[in-house]
C-alpha cells in the first residue's frame, strides 16, 4: 500500500466514524490527475475507411503510438453497413500492436432510440483486451448525442463504462450526470461562440473553464485541434486558427484537463487530419482541397507537447533543432470563378501569412523568404515558439543558423500560386525541415 493510498484510506475511516465519535467532519479535495493518468486520444472516422484492411488499421495506430497517442474515438455511424466490419478490424489491430481504441457515437445519425443497439456494442466490446479503460470503466463517447441516457446501457452491460458524450452547453452538465454520464467531452477546439459560429481569435481557455467548473470534478475531455476549414454543399468555412497548433497545446499544459482528445486523425473533409493522408480511404469530395496536401509534419510538432502533458511538464522538452511550416496554397483575395460554392465564410478575419513553429535546443535566427519578399530573419528563443511573416507568391524557403553556421535549411513542399486551381482551398500544406 502506498503512502497515498493510507492516506485516503485514513480519511474514509474517519468519514464512517465520525458520527458516532464526534471527529470533525474531513473534507477532502477531488485529486488532480496524476502525471501517469493522463491520456491523449484522436478523433477517427469511421465512415470514410469502409474498405480498411487490419493492416490499414496497424499503419495508423503505429503512426499514432509513435507520438505518444494511446487510443483512437472511433467516430461511426448508424447508417453505415460496414460499421460492424471496421469496428471488429479497429479492434483486432489494435490488440496486435498494443493500441487502444473506444467507440465514439456520431449523434447525426445515432439516436436516442438506439438504446438496445448501442448496449450491444458496449456489452461487445467494453471487455475486449484493446478498449480503452478509464478509472475502472471503458471509455465511451459521443458527437452531439448530449440528451441521450447512459444509465440503461450501464445497466445492460455486465463490464463498467465511462461515459463521457459531446456536451454542446457546458451549463448542461448537471443533467449529464442525472443521465449517468461521467463527464464530457468538448467540441469546442477553435475560437467559436458556440456551434459552427466564427469568431476572430486567438482562441481561448473560456470554453475549456466553463466545462470544468459546470462538471464539478467529474472527468474533462479537453479537445485539441491544429485547423478547420471545409468547402461543402452543407458546410463552407474556415475557423481562424492560424496559429492553433502551437497556441491550443500551451493551453492545455497550463490546463492540464483529465483526458485529450485531437481532433481529428482522418477527418479530411473538415481539415484537421494529423494523419497520413490514407490511400484507402473513401473520397467525399474532400479530396479537391485534401489531397496533396500533407499534414504530417503537424505530428511531430504534437509529440513533444504531448510528452509534456503526460508527464506534467509546463513546456515540451526539445532534444533536436527542428521547424515546421504550415501555409495556404493561395492568398485570400485569390477569386476562384469557377467555383460555384463561392468563397468559405470567415476568409475576411484571416491574415496572409506564412507560419513557422521553431523547435530549437538554444536560441537562434530563424530566416524567412516568401516568393517575393525579401528574406524576414527573426531571433527565436530555445524551445517551440511560432513566428509568422506576410504571404509571398512563389517557393517558400526556411533557414535557422546559430554562432554563424546554418544548421536548418529547406524550401517548403507548394509553391504559393496567384491564382486558384479552379476550387477554394483554405485547407494548409504543412511541411518540416529537419536537421542531420
Amino acid at each position: 500500500m502506498t503512502w497515498h493510498t493510507f492516506l485516503r484510506l485514513v480519511v474514509v475511516v474517519l468519514g464512517v466514524l465520525q458520527p458516532v465519535w464526534g471527529f470533525p467532519a474531513v473534507e477532502v479535495e477531488r485529486d488532480e490527475p496524476q502525471a501517469s493518468d493522463r491520456y491523449v486520444f484522436a478523433h477517427f472516422m469511421v465512415g470514410i475507411v469502409e474498405n480498411y484492411q487490419v493492416e490499414d488499421w496497424i499503419a495508423d495506430m503505429q503512426a499514432a503510438q509513435a507520438i505518444g497517442i494511446d487510443a483512437f474515438a472511433l467516430n461511426c455511424a448508424s447508417i453505415d453497413k460496414y460499421t460492424p466490419t471496421q469496428l471488429a478490424l479497429a479492434y483486432q489491430a489494435a490488440q496486435q500492436v498494443g493500441f487502444k481504441v473506444f467507440i465514439s457515437f456520431d449523434f447525426a445519425y445515432w439516436t436516442n432510440g438506439d438504446t438496445a443497439k448501442i448496449t450491444a456494442y458496449m456489452q461487445q466490446y467494453a471487455s475486449h483486451p484493446a478498449q480503452m479503460q478509464y478509472r475502472g470503466g471503458a471509455v465511451v463517447s459521443t458527437f452531439v448525442g448530449d440528451s441521450f441516457n447512459w444509465g440503461p446501457v450501464k445497466q445492460g452491460t455486465a463490464h463498467a463504462i465511462h461515459a463521457l458524450p459531446n456536451l454542446q452547453d457546458p451549463a448542461e452538465a448537471s443533467s449529464n450526470r442525472a443521465r449517468a454520464a461521467d463527464g464530457a467531452f468538448s467540441w469546442y477546439a477553435w475560437p467559436t461562440d458556440g456551434g459552427n459560429s466564427i469568431t476572430r481569435g486567438p482562441m481561448t481557455t473560456i470554453w475549456d473553464d466553463r466545462f470544468v467548473k459546470d462538471l464539478a470534478g467529474t472527468t474533462y475531455m479537453a479537445p485539441v485541434s491544429p485547423w478547420f476549414a471545409t468547402h461543402f454543399n452543407s458546410k463552407n468555412w474556415v475557423f481562424i486558427c492560424e496559429n492553433l497548433p502551437t497556441l491550443r497545446w500551451e493551453q492545455m499544459l497550463t490546463l492540464r484537463p483529465s483526458l485529450i482528445e485531437i481532433i481529428s486523425w482522418n477527418d479530411y473533409g473538415e481539415s484537421h487530419y494529423i494523419g497520413p493522408y490514407a490511400a484507402n480511404h473513401s473520397d467525399d469530395g474532400s479530396s479537391k482541397w485534401a489531397k496533396g496536401m500533407l499534414h504530417d509534419a503537424w505530428r511531430d510538432l504534437y509529440q513533444p507537447y504531448i510528452a509534456a502533458y503526460k508527464s506534467g511538464a509546463a513546456t515540451p522538452r526539445i532534444e533536436k533543432d527542428s521547424l515546421v511550416y504550415w501555409y495556404r496554397p493561395t492568398p485570400k483575395g485569390v477569386s476562384c470563378p469557377e467555383d460555384n460554392l463561392g468563397p468559405p465564410n470567415g476568409i475576411s478575419m484571416l491574415g496572409d501569412r506564412i507560419f513557422v513553429a521553431t523547435m530549437l535546443t538554444s536560441p537562434a535566427t530563424l530566416t524567412v523568404t516568401s516568393g517575393s519578399n525579401g528574406p524576414v530573419r527573426i531571433e527565436v528563443p530555445a524551445g517551440i515558439v511560432t513566428s509568422n511573416v506576410s504571404m509571398g507568391v512563389g517557393p517558400q524557403t526556411f533557414t535557422v543558423s546559430r554562432n554563424g553556421q546554418t544548421i536548418l535549411s529547406g524550401q517548403g513542399g507548394l509553391a504559393v500560386q496567384s491564382q486558384c486551381n479552379k476550387y477554394y482551398n483554405f485547407n494548409v500544406y504543412v511541411g518540416k525541415v529537419a536537421g542531420v
